[in-house]
């Protein structure tokens, strides 16, 4: 037989068999990602670290059985460009999955989220002890994260913490999310729903964070919706007077590692936020306030109140003049007494 036709031949033959290759591994890889490593097995709680390598995510996998075949997972993952989209987090995973559908699941960041609320009216040492409760965040890196006025700078705040913007509501966080990422959701949520009052935030002739300051304050003094735009025009109409705000919640807030037992001193030491002793708003916010105390700073009740004090049932007895509030609060904290001393 002629050289050229054996020639010919064994080109046909090679590229055959170069072609019968790729279509067995086409369909080997093909098997490999539809088939799970274990029909029937169960769900698994899988934990992606921050900075983890594919790599190491692969090991994993396979040491959890929820894979078989590390090299053909990362060889296809890595094919498929997904070395570098694989997101931390919590993942509920099982080896009844094909790895088909693990890879898709890391890749798209589908983890497991925990809901945890942040009531109004919370401090950021508050939100921090709550988040490291729900396994969230290590509180101390939280704190240092939000107590940094440039990390405030970076997101338009000029005050000295994030202390007021961290928007309370329910989220869904996952495990796994570093605390700026956290922080970063929260603050988004705060300038979402302020955005719409940015117009009459600038027509009430404060700055957004003298707003927010005066509105922590509302919404410690009560939990009562009904009360808030009136507790509201009580401080508005004592800052025009150039009265000082004497609000409790303001002297607590400046005391380093509060017992609860507020005393007749404490009113009288200088702190910067101590509005029984400085005039006008304390530096800035003493809590994060929701959008119905920002509201009731924004749209105050109509009033002549300078003075209020607690019924003792949650709502507060308001007054006009000092000899009324006097009167007041002799009757209302006479009364607490008195129950304080059958309950003793």
């Amino acid at each position: 037989m002629p050289t050229h036709l054996l020639r010919n031949r064994l080109i046909y033959f090679v590229i055959g068999l170069v072609f019968l290759i790729g279509v067995l591994l086409f369909v080997g890889f093909g098997y490999y990602l539809s088939t799970p490593a274990e029909k029937g097995g169960d769900d698994q709680v899988f934990f992606v670290r921050e900075g983890a390598t594919l790599n190491v995510v692969a090991g994993e996998l396979e040491l959890q059985g929820i894979i078989k075949g590390k090299r053909l997972f990362l060889l296809w993952a890595r094919l498929m460009g997904y070395s570098r989209s694989i997101k931390a987090g919590e993942y509920r995973l099982s080896s009844a999955m094909p790895p088909l559908k693990i890879l898709e699941i890391l890749s798209k960041g589908t983890v497991i989220t925990h809901p945890v609320t942040i009531p109004e009216g919370f401090t950021i040492k508050q939100i921090g002890e709550l988040l490291e409760e729900k396994g969230l965040v290590n509180k101390d890196e939280f704190l240092a994260i939000t107590g940094d006025s440039d990390i405030a700078k970076r997101y338009g705040i000029s005050g000295q913490s994030l202390e007021g913007y961290l928007y309370p509501d329910t989220y869904q966080f996952g495990r796994g999310l570093s605390p700026m990422a956290i922080v970063e959701v929260m603050i988004k949520h705060f300038w979402e729903v302020t955005g719409p009052l940015r117009e009459k935030i600038e027509q009430s002739g404060m700055t957004i964070e003298e707003v927010i300051t005066l509105a922590s304050i509302v919404e410690k003094e009560t939990g009562r919706a009904e009360e808030r735009p009136i507790i509201a025009s009580v401080f508005l109409n004592r800052l025009k007077k150039r009265m000082r705000l004497e609000t409790d919640p303001t002297v607590i807030y400046g005391i380093k590692d509060f017992n609860g037992n507020l005393k007749k001193r404490h009113l009288t030491q200088r702190t910067p936020y101590n509005t029984y002793v400085i005039r006008g708003l304390p530096p800035g916010p003493i809590a994060n306030p929701g959008k119905e105390a920002i509201e009731a700073v924004l749209f105050p009740a109509k009033t002549d109140y300078l003075y209020f004090v607690s019924k003792n049932d949650g709502s507060h007895y308001f007054s006009k003049t000092l000899t009324e509030h006097n009167k007041a609060v002799q009757k209302y904290q006479k009364k607490r007494r008195k129950r304080h001393k059958k309950s003793s």
